[in-house]
């Protein structure tokens, strides 16, 4: 056995005995130290098949790189101030190391710049893209992404007013553009199993925020006996993830579980991946932002997935 890898099961077995229940925080230095002793070639992120591509099952997150925390004003400032076009680059090419090969792209602000030097420099990732206007075409037309899921805002918008018909003409849109793999993204895990339940042809995979932050002020109150907080666009619970990650398991088509740090609520990383890959198909994902400014978040993210995520 290689020394390298001998490193990697030691640090394995220290890191087995840090979680005992999603409530309870990492254990500190000692933890991240002990990821930070394994060479970076022994983490290596698992793959499995989406559509004609074998992707990461880890897909990075883009909302840290364009300044959004869905914390508050003051850290989605540090993090815009702190993502520099070359702290992205950098990032980026940090992931590729692990094998992290796709990439939750947004089509706004500074993101096709910042792309377009990842590219430049070399870099390679498959784009599993966010549709976010009206119209996807410009999209489409300007990275040519294999996958693309309508925003969830704009998918829980239409399924609050009424109107899903007009996510299932943007996902025709999506085909008809040569989109390979057309998704449909959500907060709200009765979405997946409406979309399910009508069978419609154009949709590939779904997209799930495992914590639903679009609840209704309605609904709030009626969770937390007529109070509403002072953030009810942001409030994250701890019973959410189970709900969506059935309905996950309830449908063959892969999912992308998303914000399963509750936004970086969640204090305990291993936790929450070793209860999403649980709890999700073989042939479903994580995506999750990063911002590594005080750890080396790609790495301990890639190693758990690595841990976690592997087919078993």
């Amino acid at each position: 056995m290689s020394a390298t890898r001998r490193s990697f099961l030691r640090a394995a077995a220290t890191l087995g005995a840090s979680v005992s229940g999603a409530a309870r925080p990492l254990a500190g230095q000692g933890t991240q130290s002990a990821i930070d002793s394994i060479p970076d070639s022994e983490i290596k992120v698992p793959k499995v098949k989406f559509g004609q591509a074998e992707l990461s099952r880890f897909v990075i997150g883009s909302n840290p790189f364009n300044g959004g925390s869905h914390f508050n004003a003051i850290l989605s400032r540090v993090m815009g101030e702190w993502y520099t076009p070359a702290k992205v680059l950098e990032v980026m090419q940090r992931c590729a190391k692990f094998g992290i090969n796709a990439y939750n792209y947004i089509h706004v602000g500074r993101m096709p710049a910042d792309w377009e030097r990842f590219v430049a420099q070399g870099g390679r990732m498959h784009l599993v893209a966010q549709g976010i206007d009206a119209d996807p075409t410009e999209l489409v037309k300007a990275v040519r992404p294999m996958g693309v899921w309508v925003q969830g805002e704009r998918v829980d918008n239409a399924y609050r007013a009424g109107q899903m018909e007009t996510i299932h003409d943007y996902c025709k849109k999506l085909r008809d553009l040569g989109v390979e793999m057309v998704g449909v993204g959500t907060h709200i895990p009765e979405v997946i199993a409406l979309v399910e339940e009508r069978g419609w042809k154009d949709v590939d995979f779904y997209a799930g925020c495992v914590y639903n932050r679009r609840r209704t002020p309605e609904e709030l109150r009626k969770l937390m006996s007529g109070e509403l907080p002072v953030t009810p666009t942001e409030v994250y619970l701890q019973d959410d993830p189970p709900r969506m990650y059935r309905v996950f398991r309830q449908t063959n088509k892969p999912c992308f579980a998303f914000k399963i740090m509750a936004a970086g609520r969640v204090r305990n990383a291993e936790a929450a991946f070793k209860l999403a890959f649980e709890s999700i198909k073989p042939n479903d994902f994580v995506c999750v932002g990063l911002f590594p400014r005080i750890k080396d978040e790609v790495k301990e993210n890639a190693y758990w997935t690595a841990r976690y995520g592997a087919a078993s």
